[in-house]
């Protein structure tokens, strides 16, 4: 037997706190809501699955235009079969100007689109535009009907297809849990780009950081208090997390590379996310272990330079508080996009920070000597482990300046907290520009 679908009433129950909430508008495919979603106040725009008119657009505007004068979230449920044709061009105009107040409230009050049915065409381009999409299982994400297409694969404008495109950040079982997470995240994110985040409870981690063996979500994991990370944009790029979390009750933005190396996809998707969380001077925790970007042509002409551009750029316009933990490999173009510009950069007993890998340098430094030997490889491995210690290692970084303090890896979260607290009152002033012209 199929499942039964939520209604309107049961998905906004679950989105608004205990459920209650103010209607703003009734009547038509577009209905709207206020109240308190996650301890935070926020309007609720909800298609109800029909067709959508130039009146039904219109209030999406108007609401967009009040949310950033009160300075409060909105969370759009996007559920509709299309467009009426009787609408003709000026339908086709207010969607234009709805695509304008969505870039025009970007960055000023958060956005949260939520999938919960059919989100096709331009309103598949509004969703993307938001600043994190969640998606149901069972929902459709697609800018053209791609069913018919030959090379179509099976999951076409499904969920995982949607995250796998790094339009989705966040999906969930159905369209409550969608709802449930779409509130999680209008409580991490501030009310609005000169709001404060609220502050939680906070439990310490249940495990403590070790960077031996590593694993990038676990990383993130052992700084953020316990049960408050939500991870975002997992489907995509998957040797790079990224998430929303709280450090002692302070809500932080986690970036932790992987290993071996990452992609353009990852470099792409770790950009985002540091523009998401500057937009609302979230504080941004970078652990740093990673043994570069991939090398490969092939990755190069997807977009790998250009992606490392990109999210190099954005790390350095970043004027959020931002602090760097070393927690392994931290080699030549790594250490420079991630933390090249930190405000804080913590040095973890054991790892590697350097401008060329340390096997590379003492081929180099070394070569007569290496070259002499009875067993090169053997000894070039000696070399550079000595290398790494002494020149390379915690101390030598924080010696070199390009670290301000070491620690042991179980003091890696008291280390972050400390500095989250130190840098709480940063103030940073822009050049007078109109935007930079970093790679996109």
């Amino acid at each position: 037997m199929a499942a039964k679908t939520p209604t309107k009433a049961e998905i906004l129950a679950a989105f608004f706190d205990e459920g209650s909430y103010a209607p703003l508008y009734e009547g038509g495919a577009v209905s709207a809501a206020f109240g308190s979603a996650g301890g935070q106040s926020a309007y609720a725009v909800w298609q109800d699955g029909g067709a959508l008119d130039v009146a039904d657009l219109q209030k999406n505007i108007h609401l967009l235009s009040l949310a950033a004068e009160t300075g409060n979230p909105v969370v759009t449920f996007y559920n509709a079969s299309g467009a009426r044709l009787a609408g003709g061009l000026e339908l086709l105009k207010t969607n234009a100007r709805l695509m304008a107040a969505i870039a025009k409230v970007s960055g000023v009050v958060p956005q949260v689109a939520v999938v919960v049915g059919t989100c096709a065409g331009s309103a598949a381009v509004q969703a993307a535009a938001a600043d994190v999409c969640v998606m149901a299982e069972g929902a459709e994400l697609f800018l053209s009907a791609p069913f018919n297409t030959e090379d179509a694969p099976a999951d076409a404008a499904s969920a995982a297809y949607a995250a796998r495109a790094g339009v989705a950040a966040v999906v969930t079982p159905d369209a409550v849990a969608a709802a449930r997470a779409a509130a999680q995240l209008v409580g991490l994110l501030p009310a609005n780009n000169l709001a404060a985040p609220a502050l939680f409870d906070a439990q310490p981690p249940k495990a403590a950081f070790t960077a031996k063996p590593y694993d990038a979500a676990k990383a993130a994991e052992a700084i953020a208090d316990a049960g408050s990370l939500l991870p975002l944009f997992t489907g995509i790029g998957k040797r790079m997390f990224t998430g929303l979390g709280t450090v002692n009750g302070n809500v932080v933005g986690i970036v932790a590379t992987g290993e071996p190396g990452f992609c353009h996809n990852c470099a792409a998707k770790a950009a985002r996310f540091v523009r998401l969380c500057d937009a609302y001077s979230i504080p941004l925790v970078t652990v740093v272990n990673t043994a570069g970007f991939r090398c490969s042509c092939e990755e190069d002409v997807q977009g790998g330079i250009r992606q490392a551009a990109r999210m190099a750029g954005v790390y350095a316009d970043a004027t959020t508080v931002k602090v760097a933990v070393l927690a392994g490999q931290a080699i030549g173009p790594v250490y420079t996009a991630f933390a090249g510009t930190a405000d804080w950069r913590i040095a973890v007993e054991g790892c590697t920070v350097a401008p060329l890998a340390p096997a590379a340098a003492v081929s180099v430094l070394y070569k007569d000597e290496i070259e002499a030997s009875d067993n090169i490889r053997k000894a070039t491995a000696a070399k550079a482990a000595a290398y790494a210690v002494e020149q390379c290692g915690a101390a030598a970084a924080v010696a070199a300046n390009v670290a301000d303090c070491a620690c042991a890896p179980a003091a890696v979260r008291g280390q972050v907290s400390a500095a989250l607290d130190m840098l709480s009152t940063k103030r940073a002033v822009r050049l007078a520009k109109k935007h930079g012209t970093t790679a996109l």
